[in-house]
């Protein structure tokens, strides 16, 4: 077997081996359930803002998990999907109920879908504030960002 080719195996084997080893989500790979010590939801999400992604779990009865960037706005932490109808905004229809990891920690919430114009506005405005760059589309009817509360 050439070089190259053990070595690919071999990077292969190891990435397999990282995936399977954990629950969370790998890289841009979905995961299952989350796991850590569960805290009080915050009454200012300021702190994420230290963060460029957290870890979101969805559908308790059978968890997925995915990593993805958010924001933190006062009392409310926001995810955006964009136009991308992906499996985590479809079980948020099924069960608003999430659990979001940062650095570990874990915070039960529950999701509802931004669809006031001057909310999605500001949730816009402190996503290019963090990451440097507005969403691509900012129709609200044709996105999908949700707020993230206490339950």
């Amino acid at each position: 077997m050439p070089l190259l080719s053990r070595r690919a195996t071999i990077f292969s084997l190891v990435c397999l081996a990282s995936t399977v080893g954990c629950n969370g989500p790998f890289v841009l790979l979905p995961g299952g359930q989350l796991e850590g010590p569960i805290a009080e939801t915050p009454a200012d999400w300021v702190f994420s803002d230290e963060v460029w992604t957290v870890q979101v779990e969805t559908l308790p009865a059978d968890p997925y998990s995915i990593n993805i960037w958010a924001v933190g706005l006062s009392d409310h932490l926001y995810l955006h999907a964009g136009g991308n109808r992906t499996t985590w905004v479809e079980n948020l229809e099924v069960d608003p109920n999430v659990r979001v990891a940062i650095d570990g920690t874990l915070y039960e919430l529950a999701a509802s879908r931004v669809e006031d114009a001057g909310e999605f506005a500001r949730f816009a405005d402190a996503y290019e504030a963090k990451y440097g760059m507005r969403p691509r589309n900012e129709n609200i009817e044709e996105i999908y960002v949700y707020r993230l509360g206490a339950r």
